[in-house]
């Protein structure tokens, strides 16, 4: 299932937007083959195997880089890849002897996927961070906010995910596509600060036009403008309004109840202050739901603010099946969706070890060569 079956990726352990890459090309059919330390590896955050999604539709071995031995045992296995992905600092690889110019010998066709935040050269290139540090620098976090107040880090979505994870598995897949007419591989450089930055080039071209303020809370789409907000009903729970149309505007002033020479117009900005508190007020006089049956079926840009357990239980989701059970744990559907050759989620995410041998022969590996590998410290459980 999926439009990368065939592929096969060699991912080594890492947090974040690594195995977030890996997931997604999982999810469209790419065997993802993931090379785990051989015992727990105190990476980021503590989490356990059965519930760490990012890792589902992978099979998984076990061994140690730090080898001489478990090098080499790398290297049969890089010999084997179409892509290769590691997320580890700038020269950790190389130190390994697992550097790209020695994968790209033993295999001239490999892509090789390198996540940082960073990027691989630059003054900061060798320094820790993380998420909301990326972001920082990239100018993305002093744009979250509202006026007069901190900035609000956006969970680690636009580093690790949006800026990481997913710019890495297209860089992925863009290399492959390539690699099929050159029938060579290539080194992909995905920069956490730099991707950060490429989700807000928009808003590039708003600055050059003088089209966006750098103060937090006073544009159109951060808060400022009183119809693209969120607003507190009388159950204590939130809605949100995107009426940036003049057409689902007046859609929503239909809806409010609210009309008269008296009201601001959309774009009297000296005025917003006012229309928001006015939309405050009759917001709040209502509950989430009753507002849900207000808007229902209006062009207004209306929807509720669901959690992420509301989320799936809301009716849309529903129908379109945006969400699925693995190993009981709720979790978003592969996505985009493909009308011919839709991407699917096969297998929970593996135990260290867990399907491996099978992993090894479908990449072509015999008995003997299995076993020579074993010898050289690769390891996964015997089933």
């Amino acid at each position: 299932m999926g439009p990368l079956v065939g592929v096969k990726v060699l991912e080594f352990e890492a947090i974040g937007p690594a195995p977030f890459a890996g997931m997604l090309l999982a999810d469209m059919g790419a065997d993802v083959l993931l090379v785990d330390r051989p015992g727990s590896s105190g990476l980021g955050l503590k989490r356990e195997r059965w519930y760490d999604v990012m890792l589902r539709g992978k099979r998984s071995v076990t061994l140690d880089l730090k080898s001489a031995a478990g090098a080499e045992a790398a290297l049969q296995l890089v010999a084997r890849a179409d892509a290769l992905i590691e997320g580890f600092r700038p020269g950790v690889m190389e130190r390994l002897g697992l550097g790209p110019d020695v994968a790209l010998q033993k295999n001239q066709k490999l892509i090789y996927g390198r996540m940082t935040g960073w990027g691989q050269e630059g003054p900061l290139a060798p320094r820790a961070g993380h998420d909301i540090n990326y972001i920082a620098l990239a100018g993305v976090l002093h744009a979250f906010g509202r006026k007069g107040q901190a900035p609000v880090p956006p969970l680690n979505l636009v580093g690790d995910f949006g800026g990481g994870g997913m710019l890495l598995a297209f860089g992925v897949v863009c290399a492959l596509h390539e690699a099929q007419r050159s029938g060579r591989g290539q080194v992909i450089d995905a920069a956490m600060v730099e991707g950060a930055s490429l989700l807000a080039a928009m808003f590039s071209g708003f600055l050059a036009a003088n089209n966006w303020s750098e103060e937090r809370g006073v544009n159109v789409l951060d808060t400022g403008a009183p119809w693209y907000n969120v607003y507190e009903t009388k159950d204590g729970k939130y809605v949100s309004i995107g009426a940036i149309e003049e057409r689902f505007f007046q859609e929503l002033l239909l809806k409010l109840g609210l009309d008269g020479p008296n009201l601001p117009s959309q774009h009297e900005r000296t005025r917003w202050p006012e229309m928001t508190a006015l939309f405050q007020k009759i917001f709040k006089s209502k509950t989430r739901e009753q507002w849900c049956k207000v808007f229902e079926g209006s062009d207004a840009c209306f929807a509720p603010v669901l959690s992420f357990s509301e989320s799936r239980a809301d009716p849309h989701s529903r129908a379109r099946q945006s969400f699925v059970s693995l190993a009981g744990v709720a979790q978003p559907a592969p996505a985009p969706r493909f009308s011919r050759t839709p991407g699917g989620v096969g297998r929970a995410p593996p135990e260290r070890g867990e399907g491996g041998r099978a992993a090894l022969a479908d990449w072509g590996f015999v008995e003997n060569e299995i076993k020579q590998l074993e010898s050289r410290g690769l390891g996964f459980i015997k089933t």
